[in-house]
C-alpha cells in the first residue's frame, strides 16, 4: 500500500476509526441487551476483521449474509470491509433455490448465517456449487453446528490492530442483489467512494446530527436501512438501536424507551404503526425526524402521519439499490406543499427527464427519470449488457417515469412496468391508486393491469379493507367513478385480506398480475 493512499483513502473502516477516535466511549449500537460504545464496536469489527483473513480470504472475496437484523450483521458489514472483503447480504424471504442462485452467481468463498437460517443455507450451499472457506453462525448461537462455527467462537482470539490491506475508495465493498420482483435479481456492484458519497447526501439533505437516536428497524440486507441510515449514523457518530424486524409494537416501545428521535420506515409499516393500537398509547414525544421511501407514500396515509405526529418533520427519501440508494428528497417544508412528490435530487445528484431517446422532455411532461451521480453503482456483477442498457447515453435509466414540475420538484408517475394500457390509453397505476386511499374504508391497495380481450389491459384495484370495516367491490367501483376519467376507472376490483410484498415493503405487483392474469377470462 502506497503512503499516499493510505493518507488519502476514505473507505467504510475509516469512517468507523474516525468517530471512535471523536467519541469513544459514546453509545454506537444497541441490540437487545448488548450495547457497545464506539470504542467496543471498532475493537470488535478489528477482530472479525483479522480472523476473517486468517480464514484464508483475501481482498475481493465474496462473503455472503443471511439473517435478520443483529449486532453481528453490523459487525460484519464493517469486517469485510476493513479486510477487504464483499459483503453479500441476502434477502431472508428467499427460499433455498434463490439463494442458491445467489450463492453460485456471486461465487462466494465465506457464508455468515443466523441459526434460524442454518437449515435453508445447508439446502443452498450443494445447490450453489461454491466452494466454502468459512461457515459461520452469527447472532449468538448456543454452539457450533456441524462446520458451522460460531461467530464470536471465530473470532475471540483475534488481534485488536487495525488490519493492513491495500484498500482503495474504488474497491467494490458490498454486492447487492435487486429484489428480482420483475426477474432473476442482479448484483449491484457498490464500491466505498459510492456509499459514503451517498452517507454524506443523506447526511445534509436529511437534516441528520451526531445527537441522533436512530432505530434500525428495517432489514439491514436492504440498500434502505444499511445505506440511508446505518452507515450515515455510524459516520456522524450517532446512537442506533437495532431491532430485529419492524414489529410495530416494538417500534413504539422502543422509541418511548430509549427516546429515539429517528424512524425510518416503508409506508407499509407507517401504516401498521398508525393502525396499532399501541400509537396513542405510547409516549412519542421525543420522534424529531421521520423518514419515508422503497415505495410510494399515498397522500392520505401522509396526512395522517402529520396530524398524529405533529412535532415530528418528515422527508421522502426516492431512489433505488444502483445509486447506493438515494436519488431524490422532498424536504419537511415541502412535504404537504407538494405532497406526493418525490422532491429534488440530492446534494451529489443531477436528475433529468427523458423520452425513449434519451432526449430531455419539457417541464410537466413524462418521461423516465435518469440520474447523474457519484452514488451510481460501479455496474452489475458479471452483467455488461445489463450495465450498458442502465447507462446508456451517460446516465443512469431509473425505470421509472416521472415529470418534473416547473420549480424543479419530481413527481414518480409509475415504473414503466407499471403503467397500464388500457383501449389505447396510458393509465398511471398510483394515480389510481392515490384516489382509492381517499375511501375512508381503503387500509392498502394496488392497481394492476389484468389481460383483457378488448381493452388489453383492464385497471384492476386489489384493495385491503381497514380492520374492521366490510367493503365490497362495487362501493369501489362507484367511488372511482365519481372522481376519475372513465378508461382510468377500474374495471375490476377484488377484495383482498392483505398484498403481497418484499421485506423492504415493496408490493409484488408481479405476483398480483399473476394471480389474476385470469380475471376477465373468468
Amino acid at each position: 500500500m502506497s503512503d499516499l493512499n493510505r493518507a488519502r483513502r476514505n473507505t467504510l473502516g475509516d469512517i468507523l476509526r474516525r468517530s471512535r477516535a471523536r467519541n469513544p466511549d459514546k453509545t454506537a449500537l444497541r441490540f437487545e441487551e448488548e450495547v457497545l460504545s464506539y470504542r467496543q464496536l471498532d475493537d470488535t469489527v478489528n477482530q472479525a476483521a483479522n480472523a476473517i483473513l486468517a480464514q484464508g480470504l483475501k481482498k475481493g472475496d465474496r462473503a455472503a449474509v443471511l439473517s435478520r437484523n443483529s449486532l453481528d450483521f453490523a459487525i460484519l458489514n464493517f469486517a469485510l470491509a476493513k479486510s477487504g472483503g464483499i459483503m453479500v447480504p441476502i434477502n431472508y424471504m428467499l427460499n433455498a433455490d434463490d439463494v442458491a442462485f445467489i450463492l453460485n452467481h456471486a461465487d462466494v468463498s465465506a457464508l455468515f448465517v443466523s441459526p434460524e437460517f442454518q437449515p435453508i443455507a445447508e439446502q443452498a450451499v450443494p445447490k450453489s456449487g461454491c466452494t466454502l472457506r468459512l461457515k459461520s453462525l452469527i447472532s449468538r448461537p448456543s454452539a457450533q453446528i456441524g462446520e458451522w462455527v460460531p461467530f464470536h467462537e471465530l473470532i475471540s482470539g483475534a488481534g485488536l490492530a487495525e488490519p493492513e490491506v491495500d484498500l482503495w475508495d474504488d474497491d467494490v465493498v458490498h454486492i447487492l442483489y435487486t429484489s428480482g420482483t420483475e426477474s432473476r435479481p442482479k448484483g449491484v456492484m457498490l464500491t466505498h467512494k459510492n456509499v459514503i458519497s451517498e452517507y454524506v447526501s443523506t447526511i445534509i439533505d436529511g437534516g441528520m446530527t451526531s445527537d441522533d437516536v436512530a432505530i434500525h428497524a428495517l432489514p439491514l440486507f436492504h440498500s434502505a436501512q444499511l445505506h440511508c441510515f446505518l452507515g450515515p449514523y455510524i459516520y456522524l457518530g450517532a446512537s442506533g438501536i437495532i431491532l430485529e424486524q419492524a414489529a410495530p409494537a416494538t417500534i413504539l416501545e422502543t422509541i418511548e424507551t430509549h427516546r429515539v428521535t429517528q424512524l425510518f420506515c416503508p409506508p407499509t409499516v407507517w401504516i401498521s404503526l398508525l393502525r396499532s393500537p399501541d400509537f396513542d398509547r405510547r409516549d412519542l414525544s421525543s420522534l424529531q425526524k421521520c423518514y419515508y421511501g422503497a415505495a410510494i407514500m399515498p397522500v392520505e396515509v401522509l396526512r395522517e402521519c402529520n396530524l398524529r405526529l405533529p412535532a415530528a418533520r418528515f422527508w421522502n427519501f426516492y431512489g433505488q439499490t444502483e445509486v447506493a440508494p438515494l436519488a431524490t428528497v422532498l424536504k419537511p417544508e415541502d412535504q404537504l406543499r407538494k405532497a406526493g412528490s418525490a422532491g429534488k435530487p440530492g446534494l451529489n445528484v443531477e436528475t433529468k427527464i427523458v423520452d425513449d431517446n434519451g432526449d430531455e422532455v419539457p417541464r410537466g411532461q413524462i418521461g423516465e427519470i435518469v440520474h447523474r451521480t457519484s452514488h451510481a453503482m460501479l455496474g452489475y456483477y458479471r452483467d455488461e449488457e445489463k450495465t450498458a442498457a442502465a447507462f446508456h447515453g451517460g446516465w443512469f435509466h431509473s425505470g421509472d417515469l416521472g415529470i418534473m414540475d416547473e420549480e424543479g420538484y419530481i413527481t414518480v408517475v409509475d415504473r414503466k412496468k407499471d403503467l397500464i394500457k388500457s383501449g389505447g390509453e396510458n393509465v398511471a397505476s398510483r394515480e389510481v391508486e392515490e384516489l382509492i386511499y381517499q375511501h375512508p374504508k381503503v387500509s392498502e391497495v394496488a392497481v394492476i393491469g389484468v389481460p383483457h380481450p378488448y381493452w388489453i389491459e383492464a385497471v384492476t384495484a386489489v384493495v385491503v379493507p381497514k380492520s374492521g370495516e366490510t367493503l365490497a367491490p362495487d362501493d369501489i367501483l362507484q367511488f372511482c367513478k365519481e372522481h376519475l376519467s372513465s378508461f382510468k376507472s377500474p374495471k375490476y376490483v377484488v377484495i383482498a385480506d392483505n398484498l403481497p410484498r418484499n421485506p423492504s415493503g415493496k408490493i409484488l405487483k408481479r405476483e398480483l398480475r399473476v394471480q389474476y392474469q385470469s380475471l376477465a377470462a373468468e
